[in-house]
């Protein structure tokens, strides 16, 4: 899968309890400028199924678990997040859905812009064929 991988991050052990942090350009390819986190997802339902054309992203288990499908149009490869000082970095044009929610799990998600709806794919057929075009 191109450019898709997990990154980790630092990892401050205390007996206290531990630390984990991101600082943009530090430690993602990216400067962020939005985040937000998913929560209270039912069992058995899936979050995402889509791609964006120019916006990437970076996932981060903060609680529990869940798995992200990625797809680029090619090839399928799943992600097993389930710590919170680790993530996944997602460029844009890669297909994405999360999916097998714990209890309780919170995705936390970084992105490099604000919300731009023009910038969704929503229909996979629509980006199989965006990702064909931008190979020819």
């Amino acid at each position: 899968m191109q450019e898709s991988k997990i990154i980790n991050l630092p990892k401050i052990l205390d007996e206290r309890g531990n630390l984990s942090f991101l600082q943009n350009e530090d430690h993602l390819p990216f400067s962020i400028q939005r985040v937000y986190w998913i929560y209270d997802v039912p069992g058995g339902e899936t979050r995402g199924g889509h791609a964006y054309r120019e916006m990437q992203e970076f996932i981060i288990a903060l609680s529990g678990s869940f798995d992200v499908v990625l797809f680029d149009g090619k090839e399928e490869k799943k992600f097993t997040l389930n710590r919170s000082y680790y993530g996944l970095y997602v460029p844009k044009m890669v297909w994405r859905s999360m999916e097998n929610f714990s209890t309780n799990a919170l995705a936390f998600v970084a992105s490099d812009s604000f919300y731009d709806e023009h910038d969704y794919i929503r229909d996979k057929d629509l980006f199989i064929d965006e990702v064909n075009a931008l190979k020819i």
